[in-house]
């Protein structure tokens, strides 16, 4: 048995962050194999801050993605998965963000962050250097998670005192709602007719305001939730986690599986170094 240790704290964001931002995230993964880690494409765009070394990422598996070095980065919406280079230690903060709040925290739609790895104070200026060395200043997740807040707020109070960034359309923020809540497992037809829009109009409006069309984020969301099942410490047989979260059979999981990891599962689980961890 390898002797590794993990330690992983969750936080809800301040009250008036929750529209924009659904969760921290700090973790300090220590003693595992080095390897590369397949980080899946989900419904939330993903900042990390790290408080060790710089974090090493490429933004494909396997396809000869070049690999970049970050104190901090930001990514959009994917559909495929980043590779995240270690040595067997792991340590920062993830701030997770909705497509929604992308406008509110960074001061653009999520379309233009779409399939790209950015760092974080591109977005923020100062004001991510700030929380950068606040954060690696900080002992406790507690004290972390503060610092993000009061930061956060005032990216937020930022874009709204000058009412710089326009709002999102309210039917895409009820498509994005209604896609996430069905976990993909949705008609994008049915959901556009219930919101008085053809298909082809949500379309363009979700792509335009999201970065993916409705269908590619329900399948998006659809792999997630394979992933969260595949990734669980007593994981179903594949068949199972085909079944349970949504797709025809498991051919159809292994297909979206190699276009979003890279790999089949088989060969995805026996590389994953950091299974279990959170």
């Amino acid at each position: 048995m390898e002797d590794h240790t993990t330690i992983r704290s969750e936080a809800r964001p301040a009250p008036a962050l929750r529209r924009y931002v659904s969760s921290y995230v700090g973790f300090d993964l220590r003693g595992f194999p080095a390897g590369v880690h397949c980080g899946p494409p989900g419904h939330v765009l993903t900042a990390v801050i790290t408080l060790s070394g710089p974090l090493e990422v490429a933004a494909g598996v396997d396809d000869g993605s070049p690999v970049t070095r970050f104190s901090s980065v930001a990514g959009g919406l994917m559909c495929r998965s980043v590779a995240i280079h270690h040595d067997g230690r792991q340590q920062g903060v993830q701030v997770s963000l909705t497509p929604l709040g992308a406008r509110a925290v960074y001061g653009m739609p999520a379309a233009e962050l779409a399939h790209r790895l950015v760092p974080l104070d591109e977005l923020l200026g100062a004001l991510g250097v700030e929380l950068v060395d606040r954060l690696r200043s900080a002992t406790t997740w507690a004290a972390r998670f503060a610092v993000l807040d009061e930061l956060l707020l005032r990216a937020v109070g930022r874009g709204a005192g000058g009412d710089r960034v326009p709002r999102v359309r309210p039917e895409v923020a009820e498509a994005w709602h209604r896609l996430v809540a069905a976990r993909g497992r949705v008609q994008v037809g049915a959901v556009a007719a219930e919101l008085g829009w053809s298909r082809r109009y949500l379309t363009e409006r979700f792509r335009g305001e999201v970065g993916l069309s409705p269908k590619t984020f329900a399948r998006v969301l659809r792999f997630e939730h394979a992933h969260e099942l595949a990734t669980a410490h007593d994981p179903l047989p594949w068949a199972d986690v085909a079944t349970v979260s949504g797709y025809a059979d498991q051919a159809h999981l292994v297909r979206d599986w190699r276009e979003f990891t890279g790999r089949s599962p088989t060969v995805w689980r026996r590389g994953e170094v950091l299974l279990g961890t959170g």
